[in-house]
């Protein structure tokens, strides 16, 4: 089990978003209840799914809403949400044209130094990763990455933990469906925002360099800011404006996940991961180490 935050956050976005989308997602065929319990018995076990098969990208986002009632069951409260398929790569991979948004619970949002089992899910993995904290709504009529700055409070490293829940690969509909694999992740230290065309340039030009320290520091992947949408803020306005268009109003203290700067990765039992950002201000770090796997009893 991944360790605990303690922030709270309401679920209201949730009620509200349910309803706004009942409509619309009428016509879709829904997983049935006995689909959605039976992958959360799974997910809480941390043992591989058979998923809700077939799915149109309707169906999958259905089943998205379905399991965001049921989820903070185990993840617990309702933390931000976050972007997916926000690297161009991963958008032609998977022929979309546009990203797509899940959410994201606080229990396994853990913002200290972590020792972690290598098997916390049934597919886990890991990824580059960066969050923005919200100042206020005005986020989603941001039209550049220097006006999000006016909304935003700290830019925060984040190591995200992940768990596909079925065997690779994985279809964009099903990711969608499973709620773009979220599981928790690891929080690194918060960056105040500066509202400059400098800390803007930044944003985008910062090398995250992804490193082993228990292979005397290997470089296993590095990536520059850029990749997400051109622009970092360019996800967070995407999806703010995604969010408004379903009547959801971000609100200061939620957290907004930026997508996946580097393709997620398995990892080993003993790796001591590493993110070093440089470029944002002080080259800040976020690293976790992976012990080894438990027994899950099955």
């Amino acid at each position: 089990m991944l360790l605990s935050a303690s922030r709270r956050y309401t679920l209201a976005p949730l009620i509200c978003l349910c309803a706004l989308t009942c409509a619309a997602m009428a016509q879709a065929a829904c997983p049935t209840p006995e689909a959605i319990n039976r992958y959360l018995t799974d997910f809480a076990k941390g043992i591989p799914s058979v998923g809700f098969g077939e799915l149109s990208m309707e169906e999958a986002e259905c089943a998205k809403q379905s399991l965001a009632r049921k989820l903070p069951a185990q993840l617990g409260a309702l933390s931000g949400y976050k972007a997916g398929f926000t690297s161009q790569a991963a958008r032609s991979a998977h022929n979309l044209s546009t990203p797509r948004w899940g959410y994201m619970y606080e229990r396994n949002l853990i913002d200290i130094q972590a020792v972690i089992p290598a098997n916390f899910g049934a597919f886990p993995g890991f990824d580059a990763n960066l969050i923005v904290e919200v100042k206020d709504a005005g986020l989603a009529d941001a039209l550049t990455p220097l006006q999000a700055l006016e909304h935003i409070e700290s830019i925060v490293p984040f190591i995200e933990l992940s768990d596909g829940m079925l065997a690779p690969p994985l279809s964009a509909a099903t990711q969608v469906a499973t709620n773009l694999s979220f599981r928790g992740g690891v929080k690194g230290p918060e960056i105040p925002v500066q509202v400059s065309q400098a800390f803007a340039d930044a944003l985008a030009g910062f090398t995250v360099r992804m490193l082993d320290d228990n292979q005397d520091g290997k470089l296993l992947a590095q990536a520059k800011g850029e990749t997400l949408m051109g622009h970092p803020l360019n996800v967070a306005i995407w999806l703010a404006q995604a969010l408004k268009q379903q009547g959801i109003s971000l609100k200061q203290g939620d957290l907004v996940s930026l997508g996946s700067l580097i393709e997620p990765q398995a990892p080993r039992p003993g790796m001591k991961l590493r993110l070093h950002y440089l470029g944002l201000p002080g080259d800040p770090e976020v690293s976790v180490e992976f012990s080894k796997a438990f027994d899950r009893g099955r």
